[in-house]
């Protein structure tokens, strides 16, 4: 099929052929690339039972459904173009997925005026959609912070040879000079330097630092222990909206869920979930790979501290290792009060892999042996651990030049 892509008459490049991602005949009814419906991993962290039909035949457009499939095609096309230095048949792939990158991008970020961007909270919300009605869904969540983790880094010798990409890029920066007004695509400020980066996110500058504001939070997302996956406004103050007559409400719970609505004690209304704590890390770390020192935010927020990305992210890491570190007595958080691992010598170094963990205490929960996602605190000890002996390297250096 073509890959022709409309949004208030306008098109994105269509001399682009190739199948569509999956789920865009699946999660995409409208034909606008945003998505919604189904599952989606996020268990109970909106109003609605995602995996149930709306009120009234409504249709859920989701930030992050819609960001997983720009998250899709990005990493598609870093894999196609380092596929292309080799064989030029994935050239034609890399282009495919760009296309598709820039569709969804865009259309999360203008569609029917401002997508699902909110211009006036500087934050992604899910949108319910009824005929020509589009409503969003005001509630801050991981819903709202997900849309930062679609970014790649190109670097320019990777793109060099590829001459068929580089004129579809050319087509855009041609054709397309609204898009650098709500999303980084191939941004580079260094156009004269041959190996500055390029970038592709879904968020421009000003949009991301909006919602790093609420990142950085700490009475709203950032907790003791990393990234909550529900704002902590919502402890004293519960979101509630009516839909049809009915009240729908949500609370911040930091540990399991009140309510066996779906998902019971997979509770996304609050705890620490480490699959995107380290996702977010890991698209910081990119975002500070472009911007450098160029971008600095506070961190926490209203501390006055100013960080870099690459800074904040170390950060966040050090939060999370803390979970897993004994203090003087040998407790560790993530064993809450259960006195046999910090007193008993065959259990006390015993450490476990929760599913998810208590944002405020750092106490597993759910799953004990959740070795898939959880195992990646071993990587953020590692890169911590490469980097304090950076510093001391330096150090001596430093010292030794003296």
């Amino acid at each position: 099929m073509t890959s022709t892509y409309k949004r208030d008459k306008r098109t994105v490049d269509p001399k682009v052929e190739g199948s569509s991602p999956f789920g865009v005949n699946r999660k995409d009814p409208l034909g606008d690339n945003v998505f919604g419906g189904g599952f989606l991993g996020l268990d109970n962290i909106g109003i609605f039972d995602r995996s149930q039909p709306l009120p009234g035949g409504a249709l859920l457009e989701q930030a992050d459904g819609t960001t997983w499939m720009a998250f899709y095609c990005g990493t598609m096309l870093s894999i196609a173009l380092e596929l292309a230095n080799k064989e030029e048949a994935y050239e034609d792939m890399a282009s495919k997925f760009f296309v598709h990158y820039i569709a969804i991008a865009d259309a999360m970020n203008t569609l029917g005026g401002s997508g699902l961007w909110d211009e006036q909270d500087g934050f992604y919300y899910d949108h319910m959609r009824l005929s020509n009605d589009s409503v969003a869904l005001k509630l801050r969540s991981l819903v709202g912070l997900i849309p930062l983790i679609a970014v790649e880094i190109i670097d320019k010798k990777t793109i060099a040879g590829l001459k068929g990409f580089q004129k579809r890029v050319r087509w855009f920066m041609e054709n397309r000079k609204d898009l650098a007004e709500t999303i980084s695509y191939m941004t580079c400020d260094f156009v004269d330097d041959p190996d500055a980066p390029c970038m592709l996110s879904i968020p421009s500058r000003g949009r991301l630092e909006k919602v790093l504001r609420y990142l950085l939070d700490e009475n709203e997302f950032l907790s003791p222990f990393g990234i909550r996956s529900l704002s902590k406004v919502y402890k004293e103050h519960p979101f509630s909206t009516l839909v049809g007559g009915q009240e729908y409400k949500v609370e911040y719970l930091p540990g399991e869920s009140n309510t066996g609505l779906f998902g019971g004690n997979s509770n996304w209304r609050g705890p620490i979930w480490f699959p995107i704590n380290y996702l977010i890390i890991e698209a910081l770390q990119r975002y500070d790979h472009f911007y450098g020192e160029r971008l600095q935010v506070e961190f926490p927020t209203g501390s006055g501290a100013m960080m870099t990305l690459g800074q904040v992210a170390r950060e966040l890491s050090i939060r999370l290792t803390k979970m897993f570190v004994p203090d003087e007595s040998r407790h560790r958080p993530i064993h809450g009060e259960v006195e046999k691992y910090a007193t008993d010598e065959h259990w006390r170094d015993l450490v476990l892999f929760n599913e998810y963990f208590h944002s405020e205490t750092g106490r597993g929960i759910g799953a004990s042996h959740q070795t898939g996602w959880t195992s990646l605190i071993t990587r953020c000890f590692e890169e911590l651990a490469k980097k304090e002996q950076i510093q001391k390297i330096a150090q001596r250096q430093t010292v030794g030049a003296r």
